[in-house]
């Protein structure tokens, strides 16, 4: 397929579910992706790197036909939220059942996501995975846009059907390739190639925090509840899996994550059972740990002619509420709502008449999650004692007020509001 209609940069969690979304929709599209696709792993194991899906997000896979495969790897619902401040009184209980819901959202592994997708995107004639494979080129300047590729052909790279093995069982060989369209999308994450490329500017800075995650055993069971604490160097978070263990994630401070990466597990275990104040008892064990950096980046501009960016190449947020991939797959949809109106008007799909609908619909409300997050992380990570007033206050106060914290759940949920297509469920 060296010409397509759309080739989207990334196949990570959002590329891929929008290469499903526009492949459902009969668009030619090309998927590249540097890192090869996930394979299978042991039952027994959960993957540190988890995302907390919405209801919104559970409709999009469930319509572009991975729900099932995912939960028959592993989803785990979590039926209620309990968030406390480490330094005051103020306590507030999220409780699906209080809005008639079955649950506040799933807790999955990234890779559980990232499999099933890219699984479906094989199975889907109009969709070519180009894979291992690095970008070398863009020229936006040209009609259509042009891709230049460095493809990896060994083994087992996808890059076309029947892709033949190294005969000689030495390193695997690599070739350009170029591929046009008439769109670009650029979803390789926060570091994107294709941003820099296309000279699309960010704005943002670094949090003076690191996240570190890890899959935790406590010595009770989480009752389906995940539980966050706001301590003054940042949240404590202990997120349900099915078989009774937590992914855990603790932002901190860059110092004392790298401290926490180097305890001894009974030590980290202790640490974590203090963070905590042992609401679910004591730590009983830990799997291997993580240090993620934090940041708050947004584009300057989504589109540009040829060009738009979705997921974390557009956006990066505060991890304390879990919306990163969240945003990212309301990106993927309502972009191919936007492309599927434009084919059926005979529009160009790399027209910024085209792409700014798409921009007009995601900045603005990327932008108000993306602040709000950030006034959370300042409001609540600091041991000022007017703001710490302030703040325990506000958790009793909103916990009291029956029908703001019912607004609050539909609104994390993604039951209320304006949606895309994708994200409201059918049948």
């Amino acid at each position: 397929m060296e010409n397509c209609d759309v080739i989207i940069g990334g196949g990570g969690m959002v590329g891929a579910a929008l290469g499903c979304a526009l492949g459902d929709l009969g668009f030619r599209v090309a998927v590249v992706e540097a890192r090869e696709p996930v394979g299978s792993w042991p039952a027994e194991t959960v993957d540190a790197r988890t995302s907390a899906l919405t209801r919104a997000s559970e409709n999009i896979l469930r319509n572009l036909g991975v729900w099932d495969r995912m939960m028959a790897m592993r989803v785990s619902p979590y039926r209620a939220m309990h968030v406390w401040d480490a330094a005051g009184f103020g306590e507030i209980h999220f409780d699906s059942a209080e809005i008639g819901e079955p649950d506040l959202g799933h807790i999955v592994e990234n890779r559980v996501i990232q499999k099933a997708l890219w699984d479906r995107l094989g199975e889907i004639t109009t969709v070519e995975r180009i894979c291992p494979a690095k970008v070398a080129a863009l020229d936006l300047a040209g009609e259509p846009p042009t891709l230049t590729l460095e493809v990896t052909d060994h083994d087992r790279s996808e890059s076309r059907p029947g892709g033949r093995s190294n005969p000689d069982g030495g390193p695997a060989a690599s070739a350009a390739r170029s591929i046009t369209a008439s769109l670009v999308v650029a979803a390789d994450g926060v570091q994107s190639a294709l941003r820099t490329l296309a000279g699309l500017g960010t704005r943002g800075w670094a949090y003076d925090q690191h996240a570190v995650v890890a899959i935790v055993r406590p010595a009770r069971h989480h009752r389906d509840t995940a539980w966050q604490r706001f301590l003054p160097t940042g949240p404590i978070a202990l997120l349900p899996i099915d078989d009774g263990r937590c992914s855990l994630v603790w932002s901190t401070s860059p110092e004392h994550a790298v401290a926490l990466q180097g305890m001894l597990d009974d030590e980290f275990c202790r640490a974590v059972t203090g963070a905590t104040q042992a609401r679910l008892g004591d730590i009983l064990d830990t799997g291997p740990r993580a240090i993620f950096p934090l940041r708050l980046q947004h584009a300057e501009n989504y589109v540009e002619p040829g060009l738009a960016l979705v997921g974390d190449a557009a956006h990066a947020i505060h991890p304390l509420a879990g919306q990163g991939v969240n945003l990212g797959l309301l990106d993927a949809a309502t972009l191919a709502d936007v492309l599927d109106q434009a084919r059926l008007r005979g529009r160009p799909l790399g027209a910024m008449a085209t792409l700014r609908r798409y921009e007009r619909a995601r900045k603005g409300a990327n932008l108000a999650m993306m602040g709000a997050m950030d006034v959370f992380k300042r409001l609540f990570s600091n041991d000022n004692p007017a703001l710490s007033v302030a703040r325990n206050l506000g958790l009793k106060a909103t916990d009291l007020a029956v029908p703001v914290k019912h607004a609050i759940m539909r609104r994390a949920l993604g039951v209320s509001g304006e949606r895309p297509s994708l994200a409201i469920r059918r049948g």
